[in-house]
């Protein structure tokens, strides 16, 4: 019999382990309430499960096999996190999460849910920002700089192996220290391109060099990734992630929803993103300690995609984030499927955990419901059969106490959400997106003199400046040819030779100066090689 049929029986006063669990749950402080116990059979609206609010930033794990609600549990967590004053960032991957800004419909199920664990429910809408990756799809046009992301997430999106990764580096390195901006995909390449030229190849004589293979290899990496369409996620204005870190009028935290249907085809992509804003988040929050409440709640949706064929740099360097962005108020909260999809040392730091129901129908299933069970502290429960009979909205709940300690194990019965459990009207998200104060800020994409505008003015100076050293060369020679003695007429003020004309020009000029001041001051980078945004 499944938990969902056993907990239709009358409830019965909690006594034993069952007590001892809802004891556990019983704060002083703020919290966000999960549900109700379900032990025995039994839910007890009496008994409920939370979160102490404090603990929010000591990061989270939700997982669960498909249809068993996680979704819901998110937009479950993000109201409450929205109504205590905090900002929360969701990703939107199937486009079912935007209902979080109207209240949600009344009707029996509700009623029933609300009234099994004590909850009174109320049909409430909460404020939303919508966004979306690179003008793609709805939302306000969220878009990140090459120099800005960095060469390792960068590698990460284009699928470089550790070789080609750490010439990306080195090409990041030479584009920084040389101040030449990559603002979009053209300049990556033309920088790419003009290394390994007649012109550039010296360049990186001292410091290692870029083989022609390797370049040919990232070249081929990003048309390809501009071929589906990515190259419109990276370029100008590029997106201050401090825009998460807000909140409304009425003092509830604005919930910022990333919209992904139209990218979810890209699954690398997006969750890559997702990282580079939680670490330019890292980089610009200020140190703040323990706080009563998180600064931001971020919760990073389909994780698994993003520990998919990383490098152990690349994990490192999220491990480090995830550890040490809890000082600066910010709780990210990782949802997948199973614990195993997350690896350890990221795991061992997720302190609060929602598991919905997994499956068990073949060996692999079995091996990983193993494997889940023992990543819980010892309990009363069966947790094999447990996990197993959980129905739609069910949960088993650990998190950390006040005190910092892990709470009991609880099956909990979760609350419904009390926004739109669905998508709301393409038109109302439409219009929420344009009447929002950052849409004129961010809507329309800015090519600005960058890179490849550099190295092109360069290149036809360099060009120019050999054509005119030919000319003269030849002059030089027939003039050697020339009788000896022979009586030359004063000479005449001379034009300025070609290469004279592109010295002195404009473009030039401004070449000259953006490269010469910015020689020796390399962009300062953080744990992804992320640019430091400068404010």
């Amino acid at each position: 019999m499944s938990v969902s049929e056993q907990s239709a029986q009358p409830p019965a006063p909690l006594a034993g382990p069952g007590a001892e669990i809802a004891a556990g749950y019983a704060f002083d402080g703020a919290a966000l309430d999960l549900g109700a116990l379900l032990w025995d059979g039994v839910c007890h609206p009496d008994a409920p499960v939370r979160i102490p609010l404090t603990m929010l930033n000591r990061h989270g794990l939700v997982a669960g096999a498909t249809g068993t609600g996680k979704t819901k549990t998110l937009q479950l967590i993000a109201e409450q996190l929205s109504g205590h004053g905090v900002p929360v960032f969701l990703a939107d991957i199937k486009g079912d999460v935007s209902g979080i800004s109207a209240p949600g419909a009344d009707g029996e199920k509700v009623r029933e849910r609300a009234a099994q664990v004590g909850q009174e429910w109320r049909g409430t809408g909460f404020p939303c920002e919508f966004y979306g990756l690179g003008g793609i799809g709805p939302g306000i046009p969220v878009r990140a700089t090459v120099t800005g992301f960095g060469p390792v997430l960068l590698s990460k999106v284009l699928q470089l192996n550790r070789t080609q990764e750490q010439s990306l580096g080195l090409i990041f390195h030479y584009a920084d220290s040389k101040g030449l901006e990559l603002v979009d995909l053209k300049d990556l390449r033309a920088v790419v391109a003009f290394l390994v030229s007649d012109l550039g190849k010296a360049e990186l004589k001292g410091i290692g060099g870029l083989s022609t293979a390797t370049a040919g290899v990232i070249l081929r990496s990003i048309t390809a990734f501009e071929q589906q369409g990515a190259g419109g996620f990276f370029g100008e204005p590029e997106f201050d992630t401090a825009a998460f870190v807000r909140t409304a009028e009425d003092g509830r935290g604005i919930v910022s929803v990333l919209e992904l249907p139209a990218v979810q085809d890209k699954p690398q992509l997006f969750s890559t993103f997702l990282m580079w804003m939680l670490a330019d988040l890292f980089d610009d929050l200020p140190e703040v300690g323990d706080l009563e409440k998180p600064k931001l709640v971020f919760f990073f949706d389909e994780a698994h995609l993003l520990f998919n064929g990383a490098s152990q740099a690349f994990l490192e360097s999220i491990t480090q984030t995830v550890r040490l962005i809890r000082s600066k108020g910010v709780g990210v909260f990782f949802v997948t499927q199973t614990p195993k999809d997350v690896p350890a040392d990221v795991l061992g730091q997720l302190g609060n955990r929602v598991q919905h129901a997994l499956r068990a129908f073949t060996p692999d299933d079995a091996k990983a419901l193993k494997a889940t069970v023992r990543t819980f502290p010892k309990s009363p429960y069966d947790l094999e059969e447990v996990l197993t009979g959980l129905g739609t909205g069910e949960a088993v709940v650990t998190v950390l106490s006040e005190k910092g300690a892990p709470t009991p194990v609880a099956a909990t019965r979760l609350r419904a959400p009390e926004s739109l459990m669905g998508p709301i009207d393409p038109a109302a998200l439409d219009a929420a997106v344009k009447a929002s104060p950052l849409y004129g800020r961010y809507a329309d994409a800015v090519d600005r003199e960058s890179a490849y505008e550099k190295l092109t003015a360069e290149q036809l100076a360099a060009e120019a400046a050999a054509l005119d050293a030919a000319a003269a060369k030849e002059a030089e020679k027939a003039e050697k040819t020339q009788k000896q003695g022979e009586a030359r007429a004063p000479r005449q003020k001379e034009e300025p030779s070609l290469a004279e004309q592109v010295v002195g020009s404009g473009i030039f000029t401004s070449l000259a100066r953006s490269i010469g001041t910015q020689l020796g001051r390399e962009i300062s980078r953080s744990i992804f090689g992320t640019a430091r945004r400068k404010r």
